[in-house]
């Protein structure tokens, strides 16, 4: 049996790639902080190692055996005073190195589409040094770059029950957001066939003012959508540094730039957003947690 070590394991897609190779006959090893919360949460790996990524130290041995190493580590809300230095780029790195002691036969990483057109983003230049840094070593490696999580559109179904949704000038960017599972199932595939890269989103794209419509036809509601001025959105992005702190500006750097460029990956998967939105509107939707906050050993 085949052995996987997934990192970033107890978030919303380290959840679906523990389940996906489980499913597929592998034998999941996680990465978490707390092994026992992580068993109580029904996870469902085969065996957890209790580690901090972002301390080299305590990732020793952890890796023996293991023919594949998946990280989905990083941060999305800040937490614990953790940078995106110390997490997306230093963790990862400190993950890599061990994976080539172990000599791991592939290491497979779940970066951002369009990384290249939000380098002022300091997420972002995270995530690509390290993507740098992977590239250059001579385990061979499968980089995975969605264009947007199922949970991340929770909040555009929110502005709808509020009976308002805001968008930046015409609304007329497109993305394809890809649902947790789908994309699991995508990464594997990928990893399979021995890819480099995989840009993926989901089978549905829209303009950031049809997801905002969808959101008001699901909850049954007429639809308001109100248009701001893209330069109030590019202001944002250069003001709030200076006048918020890093766990406020950090993640609305991030998708304040996403959101003024097109995030469109390889059409993927057979979960629509319309049918998720539905569910989360009943209520029982699945948590909306991207990752772990901080990202130190998840």
């Amino acid at each position: 049996m085949q052995t996987v070590f997934i990192a970033g394991a107890t978030g919303y897609l380290g959840r679906h790639l523990v389940k996906e190779y489980a499913q597929r006959g592998w034998h999941a090893r996680a990465l978490v902080r707390n092994a026992e919360s992580a068993t109580a949460s029904g996870l469902g790996a085969h065996d957890y190692v209790t580690a901090e990524a972002t301390q080299p130290d305590t990732l020793k041995g952890c890796m023996e055996g293991a023919d594949l190493v998946i990280s989905a580590l990083g941060i999305t809300r800040q937490k614990d005073g953790l940078t995106y230095r110390a997490v997306d780029y230093q963790a990862n790195l400190n993950l890599l190195r061990e994976a080539e002691r172990a000599k791991v036969k592939r290491f497979a990483y779940v970066h951002v589409l369009g990384a290249r057109q939000m380098m002022g983003v300091p997420l972002v230049q995270a995530k690509q040094a390290f993507v740098d840094q992977l590239e250059c070593s001579p385990i061979p490696s499968t980089i995975i770059a969605p264009s947007g999580y199922f949970s991340d559109m929770a909040e555009i179904l929110n502005s709808a029950k509020a009976r308002r949704a805001w968008v930046f000038g015409y609304g007329s960017k497109r993305l394809n957001p890809i649902h947790g599972a789908d994309l699991a199932t995508a990464a594997a595939d990928a990893i399979e066939r021995g890819e480099a890269w995989l840009d993926v989103g989901g089978p549905d794209t829209f303009t950031q003012a049809e997801l905002a419509q969808l959101a008001f036809e699901v909850l049954g509601t007429p639809a308001k959508i109100c248009h701001v001025p893209d330069w109030i959105r590019k202001a944002a992005i250069a003001v709030l540094p200076h006048v918020t702190p890093i766990h406020v500006h950090g993640p609305a750097q991030f998708f304040l730039t996403a959101l003024g460029i097109d995030m469109v990956g390889e059409a993927y998967g057979k979960h629509r957003l319309g049918d998720h939105f539905c569910t989360l509107s009943t209520g029982i939707g699945e948590s909306t947690a991207r990752a772990e906050p901080s990202g130190a050993a998840a």
